[in-house]
């Protein structure tokens, strides 16, 4: 029986889930009949976590994001890992717009997952390590107890629990 046990509070999404998603997204775009002479197009960064999206028009960009949006939820990523920019206008009459997706767990969120750890008055211990959070116990019930309350509050930010030792 181990002396102490632990999990982690993070963020982790699948850049090749992401790369289908767009995909598909794009695919669909190519076949729709109200989107098909917009010329939108979707480019995943990995290396940035960036999404841009590009068409005709803001209406047109929108669409092509709730669509993008879908395709997603499909494939497990929530649309609360996505943080949208503004839709931009360019030269040429085009629309731009760009989408952050979220890796890991943002310091001031962390900060504010702690606290609401804390909060709970449970026997538990909680360290910031770089873009997670983990929380530990002796009692692996106080732990259980953590992760559904961690569960049930909403942070805005997509968060998952992993590495239950």
């Amino acid at each position: 029986m181990a002396d102490t046990y632990s999990f982690d509070i993070a963020c982790k999404i699948e850049d090749h889930e992401v790369q289908n998603a767009v995909a598909q997204t794009e695919k669909e775009l190519d076949n729709r009949y109200d989107l098909k002479n917009s010329k939108s197009e979707v480019v995943f960064q990995a290396d940035k976590h960036l999404l841009k999206l590009e068409s005709t028009d803001e209406f047109t960009v929108r669409a092509v994001l709730d669509i993008l949006k879908q395709k997603l939820m499909k494939r497990g990523i929530s649309p609360k890992a996505l943080t949208e920019g503004d839709v931009k206008s360019s030269l040429g009459g085009r629309a731009k717009m760009e989408v952050t997706l979220q890796n890991g767990v943002p310091k001031e969120k962390a900060k504010d997952i702690v606290k609401f750890i804390k909060d709970t008055k449970d026997k538990v211990q909680t360290q910031i390590q770089d873009d997670q959070v983990r929380v530990s116990s002796k009692n692996i019930d106080e732990l259980q107890k953590v992760m559904k309350q961690v569960r049930d509050h909403d942070f805005d930010i997509l968060l998952m629990i992993l590495n239950l030792r």
